[in-house]
């Protein structure tokens, strides 16, 4: 489901520090009911999920799409990744972050990840379009129990990157978050009727 963005920006999550200029694009809640201690559940299996090989076809035609047009045009060229076009965030980190652990790795999804703490995890990606941060945290769901969060953030790279975002927004919202989303309730589900 999709959320308000105040339910990311009104929480003291340590991301904030470091991104004071990019602008939250989208939160969503995600249909991962549990208790106070499954963030690192959380993350095994968001890392683990298999996005976006185990989504529907149309969002595998879109994902591939994508890279093929990033290849015609560039935008995905080393030169214009973390590092190089922009600084990675880790260069905004204050001490205690430093010595935080990054977490686990997406494996297809391009983000490079950036912390973990007990309750949020970061991961940070770029290329000539925008500079994006992945966000999933771990909120109580108002009922007693918990559930995850997802936040993306972006910085676009000027109008290009803001056009960018324009144009690919309704495949978002159409295709890739419900797609996204189905896949990680099917993964949550499953976990539980292996635990049980």
């Amino acid at each position: 489901m999709r959320l308000p963005l105040t339910a990311h920006t009104a929480k003291p999550w340590r991301i904030h520090e470091l991104t004071p200029d990019f602008t939250v694009e989208d939160v969503w809640a995600l249909p991962t009911p549990g208790g106070p201690g499954e963030f690192p559940r959380l993350l095994a299996q968001f890392s683990g999920s298999g996005f976006p090989a185990g989504a529907p076809g149309i969002v595998r035609v879109l994902w591939e799409a994508r890279w093929k047009l990033g290849r015609v045009f560039g935008w995905d060229d080393e030169d214009g990744g973390l590092g190089a076009r922009v600084p990675t965030l880790r260069d905004r980190f204050p001490d205690d972050l430093r010595t935080a652990p990054t977490g686990p790795d997406l494996g297809e999804l391009p983000f490079d990840p950036l912390y973990q703490l007990d309750d949020e995890w970061a991961a940070e990606m770029a290329n000539r379009t925008v500079h994006g941060v992945l966000h999933l945290s771990w909120v109580p769901d108002g009922t007693g129990g918990y559930r995850g969060q997802m936040a993306v953030l972006v910085k676009p790279n000027g109008r290009r990157g803001a056009a960018y975002m324009a144009a690919i927004k309704p495949f978002r919202y159409l295709f890739v978050y419900p797609a996204l989303l189905r896949l990680i309730e099917r993964k949550w589900q499953e976990s539980e009727l292996e635990e049980a």
